[in-house]
């Protein structure tokens, strides 16, 4: 949408909305939609520290690797990360305010209706070009359906150049509303109650019972690029030549990295064994992944296989067809590799509906990330108290669950081949 006309927009989910050409700060598209500031990440409408935050906007840029903001538009989960983003800071005293913003927010968003009532409404921006533009992603309500209030906002630790500090990461629900109407703005902004005049079903909904109801997107077939199996960033491309280059020499004991990497993107995964060279069967690793409640526990049991590849290495053909080879009935596959998988690989394990997750080189740094070892001290660290040289990695991995692994998943005699598999390839 044109800037000349953005004091009057709706806004609606995804569109963008394009910034000034002046050359200036007043360019930005942002603070021409909405009567907020120009600058920062937290954009509210009125005084924190009075209580009198009318309305917020929330904006992105996705710069910051080592504070990983999150749109998961499958289950419309917006992660946001506090702005307390630098050593020095009490957790609530920063610049513009934005943590003491999330503290009072989420406390009101456990309480009562009353105390919802007086939660502004969130809006999230993310950055996009030209210039200072911006695309609406979303109106948010704080929280989630399933987290508790010890879930939905957690103080987390971090650490730069020897000084520790702590920062929020809060947790939205982005709202099943495709169009935010500007009389709905105007009225808020107004003074008038976030339940008045054009208020969004689901917002009323979730101000009064505490109702979640999510802007899901569920996806179609996807087959990702070269591109976006790679790091976009010179950082997170240093990340992952750290990891090889630790592991140069014995690619093999990789595997047991490629299992503590699942396990961050799968914290349901139960043990886990790294099976020996001798007896690998085509299998790196084996174990189980848990379904259900604590006291009704299903395992659903799982191979991996872990390649210590370069970024200029794919995944193809032989590497693949391996695995889906040694995949039993109720099974799925896990690969890990540090590289990409090839095009031809991706779409055939896809289109022929393979149970395989593919875990490529940007989902290795993005867990990295959000665990906290961007750094490339703490990721040196990492590795070498986990994946030392002097480690013997033959052994299983338990995280407590009961449930151990079919030994018999290391047995390559009853291991039988799935029909058709990858018959193209």
């Amino acid at each position: 949408m044109a800037f000349d006309a953005l004091r009057e927009a709706d806004l609606h989910i995804d569109r963008l909305y394009l910034a000034g050409t002046k050359g200036t700060a007043g360019d930005d598209a942002l603070g021409r939609l909405l009567p907020v500031g120009l600058q920062g990440g937290f954009r509210p409408r009125g005084s924190v520290r009075k209580k009198r935050v009318r309305l917020v906007a929330l904006y992105t840029a996705g710069t910051e690797p080592d504070w990983p903001d999150h749109l998961d538009p499958e289950t419309g989960i917006f992660t946001y990360y506090g702005d307390n983003r630098r050593s020095g800071s009490d957790l609530h005293h920063t610049k513009r305010s934005g943590n003491l913003l999330l503290r009072d927010v989420f406390e009101a968003t456990h309480g009562l209706p009353e105390e919802r009532a007086v939660v502004p409404p969130f809006l999230c921006f993310e950055k996009a070009a030209p210039g200072r533009s911006v695309r609406f992603r979303g109106l948010l309500a704080p929280g989630t359906e399933t987290m508790t209030s010890d879930e939905d906002l957690s103080a987390i630790w971090r650490h730069t150049k020897g000084a520790r500090f702590q920062n929020y990461r809060a947790t939205f629900t982005v709202l099943d509303v495709g169009i935010v109407q500007r009389r709905w703005l105007s009225s808020v902004l107004a003074g008038e109650p976030t339940t008045g005049p054009g208020c969004p079903e689901p917002w009323r909904e979730w101000v009064e019972g505490r109702v979640y109801r999510p802007l899901v997107a569920p996806s179609t077939l996807t087959i990702r690029t070269k591109d976006d199996q790679l790091p976009d960033d010179p950082a997170g491309l240093e990340m992952l030549r750290m990891i090889r280059a630790h592991f140069d020499g014995r690619e093999t004991d990789f595997e047991e990295c490629a299992v503590a990497i699942w396990r961050m993107m799968a914290p349901a995964t139960g043990k886990c064994a790294v099976t020996p060279p001798s007896r690998d069967g085509g299998r790196d690793a084996v174990g189980t992944y848990m379904l259900g409640p604590g006291a009704d526990r299903v395992a659903v049991e799982f191979a991996l296989e872990a390649k210590c590849y370069r970024e200029t290495n794919s995944v193809g053909v032989k590497e693949m067809s391996r695995l889906i080879s040694r995949i039993r009935h109720r099974q799925f596959g896990v690969f890990v590799t540090l590289s990409y998988f090839a095009k031809q690989v991706y779409e055939e394990v896809r289109e022929d509906g393979h149970p395989i997750v593919m875990i490529c080189g940007r989902d290795v740094v993005d867990s990295l990330r959000r665990k906290g070892y961007s750094d490339p001290e703490r990721l040196r660290k990492w590795m070498d108290e986990g994946f030392s040289r002097n480690r013997n990695i033959d052994s299983v991995v338990d995280i407590g669950s009961s449930v151990s692994v079919d030994e018999s998943m290391l047995d390559e005699s009853r291991t039988t081949a799935v029909s058709n598999q990858m018959q193209r390839l």
